[in-house]
């Protein structure tokens, strides 16, 4: 029977998601969750059925660790539409998911397990699904520019930018960095084509 103490539960998968990180899924063993989260052995095995339900935990704590504040939120909803305040947006974001290293690389982790494993690889898969049309919604409902495609886009981009500089940090410098958030904001949300 799983134990039920929400706050050691979130101490373990938070502890999970630093060993994913560090030694990769083949590394995410009961045991080595217990030393990273400093519990005497056999405590993990008491909080999560198996390994795929700590997989899967670990998963969805990463997203509910990158999402914005109350504060960011609200800021979004205020500032005015412009090329500017989508620009600053868009590097906050990336700074925020680039601070979270270790949970940025556990997802790279779970994703590349998840190739391997069809249960999480379904999990996964509606989660990046949800989280994706959620931004996608909440770009709509806020009357910033662009469309459900330039999100997609922008999604798309930022993700392989945060890879590049968690994994190859010194492939681009920070001030490259943000020259390239605002190179793909202008180009997939404010680029106007001519039409001749």
């Amino acid at each position: 029977m799983a134990r039920r103490n929400p706050e050691r539960r979130t101490a373990l998968v938070d502890a999970a998601i630093e060993v994913l990180a560090r030694e990769g899924a083949r590394g995410l063993t009961f045991r080595a969750v217990d030393t990273e989260a400093g519990v005497p052995t056999g405590t993990a095995s008491n909080y999560f059925a198996n390994r795929d339900d700590l997989l899967t935990q670990a998963g969805a704590r990463v997203y509910e660790r990158l999402q914005p504040d109350e504060a960011t939120m609200e800021g979004t909803r205020t500032a005015p539409h412009d090329k500017e305040t989508y620009t600053r947006l868009m590097r906050e974001l990336v700074g925020r998911i680039s601070a979270f290293r270790t949970g940025y690389l556990a997802l790279l982790e779970l994703r590349l397990e998840a190739t391997r494993r069809p249960a999480l690889r379904s999990i996964l898969t509606e989660r990046v699904r949800a989280d994706v049309e959620q931004n996608v919604t909440f770009h709509e409902t806020s009357g910033l520019p662009g469309d459900a495609t330039a999100v997609k886009l922008l999604i798309l981009t930022l993700n392989w930018l945060v890879v590049e500089q968690l994994t190859l940090p010194d492939v681009f410098s920070e001030e490259e960095r943000d020259a390239l958030v605002a190179a793909a904001v202008d180009r997939i949300v404010f680029a106007r084509q001519d039409v001749g």
